[in-house]
């Protein structure tokens, strides 16, 4: 598979294959353009699962290190730098009525800043819902997002309640004739959405939906 090497980070195979967009701008430097990021389904850490993501510029902005789909109960996002930005922990409901996930801030284990819910048929194990509901208090915090579309085709949308696209995953086109398959793609955050929010939503997705999720095994025996 090709892989992604920007701004001279080694991550030890030959081959590289650079994939760094265009000069687009972040949200806070533009305010009306959408950011691009680049999404590597694979850790820095040698032998490591996790996700690394590059800006538009090739930067290091997001890290997910030693993360194993569907079967940790908790996973961090980091900064380039390695600082833990959001958290988040798998929680079982009683009464076996499923799973939902929390998202927290840094490493903190209390007043969690969303609570994840899925909802699949079975009978169409590509198609995906899922809620993101914010925890705090307040009017706007009343607005939940939907997670609709296909994570295993890497075609999907987070949606605000009047159905406008805050974040989207898309697959990455190839470059000079090589295709980067399903493990490279693009998370395009649309400005005034947090891309740490956006890309933790990737990481859940990866864990409900991801290749190696027993829900998505489950989910392909209906289909």
């Amino acid at each position: 598979m090709a892989r992604v090497h920007p701004k001279g980070v080694d991550l030890g195979e030959p081959g590289a294959v650079a994939c760094i967009q265009g000069e687009e701008a972040w949200p806070e430097e533009a305010g009306t353009q959408a950011s691009v990021l680049t999404v590597w389904r694979r850790s820095l850490l040698f032998n490591g699962n996790g996700f690394a993501v590059f800006d538009a510029k090739g930067n290091l902005a997001f890290r997910v290190d030693n993360y194993a789909s569907g079967s940790k109960k908790e996973v961090v996002l980091m900064d380039g730098a390695g600082k833990p930005l959001l958290t988040i922990r798998r929680k079982k409901l009683s009464l076996g009525l499923g799973e939902q996930w929390m998202i927290y801030e840094g490493e903190d284990d209390a007043d969690p800043r969303f609570v994840v819910k899925r909802h699949v048929n079975p009978l169409h194990s590509r198609a995906l819902q899922a809620r993101v509901i914010p925890c705090v208090s307040g009017a706007k915090s009343r607005c939940a997002y939907k997670i609709e579309g296909s994570y295993s085709q890497r075609r999907c949308a987070v949606l605000d309640g009047e159905r406008r696209p805050m974040a989207e995953i898309k697959r990455k086109e190839p470059v000079k004739g090589v295709s980067f398959g399903l493990d490279v793609f693009h998370l395009v955050v649309q400005p005034g959405f947090d891309a740490s929010v956006a890309m933790t939503i990737v990481m859940l997705l990866e864990q409900m939906f991801g290749s190696r999720s027993p829900f998505l095994k489950i989910a392909k025996a209906f289909a």
